[in-house]
């Protein structure tokens, strides 16, 4: 072809200079230069009459048709001269493509690869295969069944070739497939079949063949190019000599093949997150499932997933970077894109150590947040009991909804939801990160995470509650695999790059995905099953933050912002839903003693009732943080009474409390008592509860004041008056919380070993081992606590069975 049409670019720039230059997305290829048209121009003699010139002429690119055009097949009695054209032909293919979107079969038999090999450094990125010698029937067998696929599960009806579906869609799903033949035996009859199959039907399905030294039918789609030395005709350009291009310098060609083969070496690019998206927001209904794509399949369709009935439950795996934090946020929006607030809620759970999921609530950059996120937990690697208060608040809401599809007399959502129409029931998904954290070791705890765990997977099914599970390597997961029952229920399970056991034994598809992809198994990891898909780059703050600000935008007036639990983070008592009720007038106050670790972000209570044992003991060394207890208790008891209607007395003995008790005592009512050591040796003695005046006796170090209490006051000590207070004073309204800098020193208070101990009914275990609180703890041995920083084991005789895990509120409110 010659003449107007175009070669921009790679496709017909002179070598020298000569750059890749793919096209734009979803432009179609162009025709490639093989060399130059001369046509000869009319010349005028010295009478002015016409006559013809041979050194005046017009020049014309000469372009020849291949990506998804046709196919080459060359005549040549001299090597170098085919050798250009193939070389030439190759080089702008792939230079007005985009790097990884040509896979090249060289079948060279009689150079055992040598007409090839320039591109040689395109092998090692799997672009460039070569054929030995015998080999072409299994490579024309090959490009047949390809050609089958690609109109089976590609084209599938809906498009006539991949050209026509790249251009209305703007993405082309599979590479062109190149297969150089440079010679060899005759074809057999079942070879020439293939070959003819092949340049009929190849060129729709991006199949193409560059054919030297082995005969070929005559088709409309393949251009014939008839070498003799550097001129040539080719069957495009008719009668017109064509002036053949130089081959490309050798050091181009190796510079270039390299250049892409470190491009593809990177691993393909993600798919395009817009793609998950639908045309209109919110438009699904969640009564019968959760359906929604994570990507794209290697044929450019959607590969969507579901969650309802079956499969219920998805188990996500793959080792660190392979983008399994990616692949959620993918779905998350996918789904959040379609279905409302009203129909979908998300619980997210982080146990590793990051923040990948704070993005979902309110930041200090970004006040947004994602409508539909409930609940965002990060940085708990060390707070399993986190893990396990998400479990419990889940268990409850499955009985909740139990219970109400009992009174309606269905049995699964959709039906509770047609009979209930008015009542307030999304599907749950709950996405939990590094979820063989919440499961580690032996201990009470991770039994009852497993126990939880597989009633809801059990359970939870029917009444719309889906666990997303996911985890760098499920391997070693005891508590897991040794529940067969619990395992059963996650049929959905999503491999990525190297993951291990996660889908069957024998299904080892894991192994060979590139980056960017994952095998979706809806049937508990069977082969037969596979599904791989393009994950989009989902993870990017930009692309996130633009459905996000837009959903956050149309978010029903009602909606609050989700509760943010921060492993890392030190709450303020004044920020307490809990702190901001209380007022006064409270029949039975309670002291605030920390966070809770839960999903409510629920204070650790302390009611100081008119029974015996109210009183407070904070144990341990560490002072910031027994400072923090305290203070917490005491300003949210004062928070509860008017001016006048209680007594606050507060004693600091150690200095290093001093700024912290002073700063409370300014939040105190004015005529709250300040006492050291010698003030307390006095005071003690003078109390005499009412009965009608609460008095609170906030003691900041009471175990330094050990020497001045045993000073003889007539017939008692010191310390009797304090035990006399203890046991006593609560009956009475008056309670004592006060820090012990040990446990032997609080029993000491209490009159030594052997003591009775229940004048303490509470107690804040800070840096102290489980085991040294066995005296004060009904069951033999103690609790099993290990202590960490800013952490309290809270332990309360009268409303606990097992003590809980508090955040101490941090100092200043």
């Amino acid at each position: 072809m010659a003449g107007g049409t175009r070669a921009p670019g790679a496709a017909g720039d002179p070598w020298r200079g000569w750059h890749p230059t793919p096209a734009a997305r979803g432009e179609p290829p162009d025709l490639l230069r093989v060399g130059e048209v001369r046509i000869p121009a009319a010349a005028r003699g010295p009478s002015g009459h016409p006559r013809p010139g041979p050194d005046h002429y017009h020049t014309a690119p000469a372009l020849v048709p291949l990506l998804d055009r046709g196919h080459v097949a060359l005549v040549d009695n001299v090597q170098a001269g085919g050798d250009a054209v193939v070389a030439g032909l190759l080089l702008r293919a792939l230079g007005r493509t985009t790097h990884g979107q040509i896979d090249i079969t060289g079948y060279d038999p009689e150079r055992l690869g040598g007409g090839l090999a320039g591109f040689a450094p395109l092998a090692p990125a799997g672009l460039l295969t070569f054929v030995g010698p015998g080999g072409l029937t299994g490579l024309l067998d090959g490009l047949v069944d390809h050609i089958r696929r690609i109109n089976e599960t590609v084209l599938a009806g809906d498009h006539a070739s991949l050209a026509e579906m790249a251009a209305r869609t703007g993405r082309r799903p599979e590479p062109w497939r190149v297969a150089v033949l440079l010679g060899g035996d005759e074809p057999s009859r079942h070879e020439r079949a293939q070959l003819d199959r092949i340049l009929r039907t190849g060129a729709a399905c991006g199949v193409h063949l560059i054919v030297r030294g082995i005969a070929v039918a005559e088709h409309r789609d393949v251009q014939v190019i008839r070498v003799d030395g550097r001129r040539a005709e080719v069957s495009g350009c008719g009668s017109l000599p064509v002036y053949l291009d130089d081959a490309p310098p050798a050091e181009l060609v190796t510079a270039t093949c390299r250049a892409i083969a470190d491009r593809v070496s990177v691993g393909p690019a993600p798919a395009v997150f817009a793609n998950l998206l639908p045309d209109r927001f919110w438009t699904e209904h969640s009564a019968s499932g959760l359906t929604a794509p994570v990507g794209d399949s290697p044929e450019g369709r959607p590969v969507d997933v579901t969650l309802a009935d079956y499969p219920p439950h998805a188990l996500i795996a793959g080792p660190s970077g392979t983008g399994k934090t990616n692949l959620v946020y993918a779905w998350m929006g996918a789904l959040a894109a379609r279905y409302s607030p009203e129909e979908l809620a998300f619980y997210l759970l982080d146990f590793k150590e990051g923040v990948s999921f704070a993005r979902f609530a309110p930041g200090r950059r970004d006040p947004s947040w994602l409508p539909h996120v409930r609940l965002v937990g990060v940085n708990v690697n060390t707070d399993r009991e986190f893990g396990l208060a998400l479990l419990r608040f889940l268990g409850r809401e499955l009985r909740r909804r139990a219970d109400a599809a009992k009174e309606h007399e269905v049995t699964k959502l959709s039906e509770l939801r047609h009979e209930d129409p008015d009542g307030h029931w999304p599907r749950i998904v709950a996405v939990i990160d590094e979820f063989q954290v919440l499961l580690t070791g032996r201990d009470t705890l991770a039994q009852e995470a497993a126990t939880l765990l597989e009633d809801l997977a059990r359970r939870g099914r029917s009444q719309g509650i889906h666990l997303i599970l996911a985890s760098q390597d499920v391997s070693g997961i005891e508590a897991l695999w040794g529940r067969p029952a619990l395992v059963a229920q996650f049929t959905l399970r999503i491999a990525l790059p190297k993951a291990r056991r996660i889908l069957h034994e024998a299904n080892l598809a894991a192994e060979t995905l590139p980056r960017h992809h994952a095998v979706v198994n809806a049937d508990s990891g069977a082969p037969d099953a596979n599904r791989v898909v393009r994950v989009p780059a989902a993870s990017d703050r930009r692309v996130w933050s633009d459905l996000q600000h837009r959903l956050w935008q149309d978010r029903p007036p009602r909606l609050g912002p989700p509760r943010l639990f921060d492993g890392d983070a030190v709450p303020r008592l004044a920020q307490a839903p809990d702190f901001g009720e209380l007022a006064p007038g409270t029949a039975e106050p309670v002291a605030l003693l920390g966070e809770s670790i839960d999903v409510q972000a629920h204070s650790a209570r302390l009611p100081l009732t008119r029974s015996p044992g109210r009183n407070l003991a904070v144990l341990g060394t560490r002072v910031d943080e027994a400072c923090a207890v305290l203070a917490a208790a005491a300003r949210s008891l004062a928070r509860q009474h008017a001016d006048g209607d209680a007594r606050f007395s507060v004693a600091c003995l150690d200095p290093d409390a001093a700024a912290t008790a002073a700063s409370l005592r300014a939040d105190l009512p004015a005529d709250t008592g300040w006492y050291d050591a010698e003030g307390l040796a006095a005071l003690l003695p003078s109390v005499e509860p009412d009965g009608v005046h609460p008095h609170y006796i906030i003691l900041f170090a009471a175990d330094a004041a050990a020497a001045r209490l045993a000073v003889k006051e007539g017939a008692r000590t010191g310390h009797e008056h304090l035990r006399r207070i203890l046991n006593t004073g609560p009956e009475r309204r008056t309670h004592v919380l006060g820090w012990w800098r040990g446990v032997n020193r609080l029993r000491d208070d209490l009159g030594g070993l052997g003591s009775r101990t229940d004048a303490i009914g509470a107690w804040v275990a800070l840096d102290v081992q489980g085991a040294d609180l066995s005296g004060f703890y009904p069951q033999q041995g103690g609790p099993a606590w290990y202590p960490r920083p800013w952490r309290a084991l809270f332990f309360d005789r009268a409303r606990h069975r097992t003590p809980e895990v508090v955040i101490p509120y941090g100092l200043g409110g």
